[in-house]
């Protein structure tokens, strides 16, 4: 049954049909010029008039190519009315962009990430959130972020960059999406919120100040957590006073500062944060510090761990933690 309202008899036009599809007008006409996913009546031969069974077509187009089925041959499905075969996702061929506004994601992503990309060029936020979520339940978490997530949102970030501020909009929904899946997938753990206290402290995660891109230290407090090792999550750009006072209430086993950029990227504040000592004389303990983001690279810091990625991450923060 078709999601939304029937036309009435007279249709309905492209630009009503597109803002009830969550699509751009140019897409319909696209899909109409090169797969024939077109209205079946045209009133005085020239203005789409799009009728119910043109809408049902339409929906099934929409919902395969947001599951990351090519164009063509949602297109071939959508008009036979025969699904294509189901298949577990796996790394997709170049794909030439068929539509304007596709992101360019390469030829070796998931299948997920060209479905995802479909979804955010065109706000189609329910789509968004449901392929974030059944990203992280089929695959897991790591993968999730490091293969589905991630590539989705550099292609976004190009795309930004090459079109003169366009397409600002497709990164704040897919940021704001990939983040809410991540809160989702965080599972709370217990543990001392005071330094000195009994057990291993938690773990600090927090953006250096002047850095306001913290997605990647939320998809570790979520892996932490599935790990059971407690966190304390600070998000962006926390300045130097609240971090050390942070450090010194909570006794962190560990301290994760995450930069972005070369120019938010502060050694000399990394080695305050692991020189920073609590607890009874005799018995001082201090944090390991771990520097994580792209800003760090090429700058040498001696006994502060720099890892590869969120799995490698996750390894040195569980081992520290159960140490």
């Amino acid at each position: 049954m078709s999601a939304f309202p029937s036309p009435d008899e007279a249709g309905l036009t492209t630009g009503a049909l597109a803002r009830r599809l969550g699509v751009a007008p140019t897409t319909l006409r696209s899909w109409d010029r090169r797969y024939g996913i077109g209205p079946a009546v045209r009133a005085d031969g020239r203005h789409r008039r799009w009728r119910a069974a043109d809408v049902a077509v339409l929906e099934t187009m929409c919902r395969l190519t947001a599951s990351g089925v090519p164009p063509a041959d949602a297109a071939r499905a959508a008009k036979e009315g025969v699904l294509p075969p189901s298949a577990e996702p796996v790394r997709a061929v170049a794909e030439r962009p068929t539509a304007a506004g596709a992101l360019p994601l390469g030829g070796d992503v998931r299948r997920e990430c060209r479905g995802l990309a479909r979804a955010a060029v065109r706000l189609d936020a329910p789509a968004v959130a449901e392929q974030l979520a059944t990203a992280v339940e089929r695959h897991g978490l790591t993968v999730a972020w490091q293969e589905v997530m991630v590539p989705t949102l550099h292609a976004v970030g190009r795309k930004w960059a090459s079109s003169g501020d366009r397409y600002v909009e497709v990164e704040h929904l897919l940021s704001w999406h990939v983040s809410t899946a991540l809160r989702r997938a965080t599972r709370a753990v217990v543990a001392g919120d005071a330094a000195g206290g009994p057990g291993p402290g938690p773990v600090v995660l927090a953006c250096v100040p002047g850095e306001q891109h913290s997605l990647p230290l939320e998809a570790l407090n979520a892996g932490l957590g599935r790990l059971g090792v407690p966190t304390r999550m600070f998000g962006a750009a926390v300045p130097v006073e609240a971090l050390t006072a942070a450090v010194q209430r909570l006794g962190p086993v560990a301290v994760v500062l995450w930069s972005q950029a070369r120019s938010t990227a502060s050694l000399p504040l990394a080695r305050h944060v692991a020189e920073t000592r609590w607890g009874v004389a005799g018995a001082r303990r201090a944090p390991t510090v771990m520097l994580a983001g792209p800003g760090w690279a090429g700058r040498p810091a001696p006994g502060l761990p720099r890892p590869t990625g969120l799995s490698d991450a996750l390894t040195i923060l569980a081992g520290a933690y159960t140490t």
